[in-house]
């Protein structure tokens, strides 16, 4: 047991008086040591309940005969740092949590950790903290937050940022935004739909490091408070077994997780935190394999923003576990790795029932016969970018526009807002990718109040930087080379024709190599942030978004 570096001997009497100090007792002393690490806070409407959860968890963990020791980290809404600068302060994040979980665990020797996340970046860079270090571990989040409604239909986060674009067309006065303002988002939890948060909860689940119902049990039902206790009593399983994460998530697991993510239709994100797992689990992450299996996994299911089904709508319909038996009919999965209640993946989803086949489309009668999300390649992004393609219009799976250009997102913003963009334009917005930015913004208002104004079906976007899981429409992402690091997206020009076809995957700016090797004589990169401010620090360290946006500590 790693405690007996603090609990066990003569030599850890200062120690021990430390714990006494706190209240724990003998008998609280005597047992492992499971470190609870939470994100709660009173800012993230997917972490203010997490007392609740966390509480459970621990008296799981007290039942199975463990300690449990509650610590915290940090999370942002990025709701609430949409559209401002604040958003840059949202993927760097990650990374301080990998490193907090890494930290905390090693610092205090935990024998095991149970993980209590629930949004966006939190999630993943929870798990890359536990992947680093390898302890017996298993994560429970706070769960989706229930739809909301609004003149007699299904409401959400992104229906009301796309509020905003009706307000600004007309369609909408300051009563209607007022009340998406205090009936869309009517519980705590992540965000109802199938947007980032939502994304790597289920894939926590198709991993097998959750127990299932982890992915979609509403934060508000009082069986999210079960799966907590059972999450806490099962820990204690895990560390008998001497069952590690790394024994969970792994090559195979990994694979499964992906290919469930085609077929969810899951957040873009996805595609930044996958591969930063995979760095995190030492297993070589290899950009084709996405477009491998999108070609040969269906999309079943879509969710808000693509559908009016939300995560409460998968949950009823037999969640995650039905996704995976549906897969299975394919022989795609790795069914036979252990999950973190000691079941093989096939045990877990042998019995589920699928029970509403609209929200989980049978194998034979799927949404679309590839999977929902794609890395498209040209000389406009020779490493790769990335769209949700099921979100895309049909009649703009094959599109061809005008370049509008802007170095920001605020610059974009504010075209869109007066009316600048039209139909048949192809918004560029550069320089806010991982190095750029720094911190990649996502793009939700620009996206969402494009939808607003109806345009979401006549203009495309791309973008250096990334989108919220709320985003329909043809928006590209993830683009690599970034602008600031040299890549074509910083040479395009305001009139240059881009075209996309999302069938074969392919994105090309209709500019000779001849010209664009003229333009990069002329380029001038913007300079790195000075001083030791996080984000400057961020920017020195941080790769490109095939990687995952992970840090890598460059030569000295």
């Amino acid at each position: 047991m790693k405690s007996e570096k603090v609990l066990k001997g003569e030599s850890t009497t200062p120690h021990r008086s430390l714990f006494k100090a706190m209240g724990y007792t003998d008998v609280e002393l005597s047992r492992p040591l499971v470190g609870i690490i939470s994100a709660k806070s009173d800012i993230v409407p997917g972490h203010i309940h997490l007392g609740s959860i966390v509480d459970a968890v621990k008296k799981g963990v007290i039942l199975n005969g463990g300690t449990p020791i509650e610590m915290a980290t940090i999370g942002v809404c990025d709701g609430i740092a949409m559209g401002h600068e604040g958003m840059k302060y949202s993927l760097v994040t990650r990374e301080l949590i990998a490193d907090s979980v890494e930290c905390m665990a090693l610092a205090h020797a935990f024998d095991a950790l149970v993980l209590v996340p629930n949004c966006d970046k939190i999630v993943p860079g929870m798990l890359m903290g536990a992947l680093r270090i390898n302890l017996p571990t298993i994560v429970v989040s706070g769960g989706p937050m229930l739809a909301g409604r609004v003149k007699n239909k299904c409401a959400n986060l992104s229906s009301t940022f796309e509020a905003y674009g009706k307000f600004i067309k007309g369609d909408y006065n300051k009563d209607d935004l007022k009340e998406y303002e205090d009936e869309a988002c009517p519980t705590c939890g992540s965000c109802s739909g199938m947007y980032t948060a939502n994304s790597m909860n289920c894939l926590v689940e198709a991993l097998g490091i959750s127990l299932p119902g982890n992915g979609t049990i509403p934060a508000v039902f009082s069986k999210r408070i079960r799966l907590a206790k059972d999450s806490g009593i099962q820990i204690m399983e895990l560390l008998k077994n001497n069952i590690k994460i790394r024994d969970i998530v792994n090559k195979f697991s990994l694979e499964n997780a992906l290919k469930v993510d085609m077929a969810l239709g899951c957040s873009t994100n996805t595609l930044l935190h996958l591969p930063a797992l995979y760095h995190e689990a030492e297993v070589e992450f290899i950009i084709d394999k996405v477009n491998e299996y999108s070609n040969i996994i269906p999309t079943l299911c879509k969710l808000a923003p693509a559908s009016n089904h939300h995560i409460e709508d998968l949950y009823y319909a037999g969640g995650i576990q039905v996704v995976l038996k549906e897969l299975n009919k394919l022989n795609l999965l790795n069914t036979s790795i252990i999950s973190c209640n000691l079941k093989s993946i096939y045990d877990n989803f042998k019995d589920a029932n699928n029970l509403n086949e609209e929200v989980i489309r049978n194998i034979n009668n799927p949404y679309s016969k590839t999977g929902s999300i794609a890395i498209l390649k040209g000389n406009l992004a020779i490493d790769g970018c990335v769209i949700k393609k099921s979100a895309v219009a049909s009649k703009m799976m094959k599109f061809s526009g005008k370049a509008v250009c802007f170095e920001s997102e605020e610059q974009a913003n504010e075209a869109i807002i007066k009316g600048k963009i039209i139909e048949g334009d192809f918004v560029v917005i550069r320089y806010e990718g991982p190095k750029g930015g720094p911190g990649m913004r996502e793009m939700l208002t620009a996206t969402a109040t494009l939808a607003g104004l109806g345009l979401d079906s006549s203009v495309a976007l791309i973008t250096d930087g990334r989108f919220s899981g709320a985003t329909k429409g043809a928006s590209i992402g993830h683009v690599s080379p970034e602008a600031a690091s040299g890549g074509v997206i910083a040479l395009v020009k305001n009139g240059d024709i881009i075209e996309v076809d999302f069938n074969e995957n392919i994105i090309n700016l209709k500019v000779s190599d001849k010209e664009l090797e003229n333009r990069r004589r002329n380029l001038k990169l913007p300079e790195l942030l000075r001083g030791n401010s996080y984000l400057a620090r961020y920017q020195r360290m941080v790769t490109s978004a095939t990687k995952g946006a992970i840090l890598e500590i460059g030569e000295e």
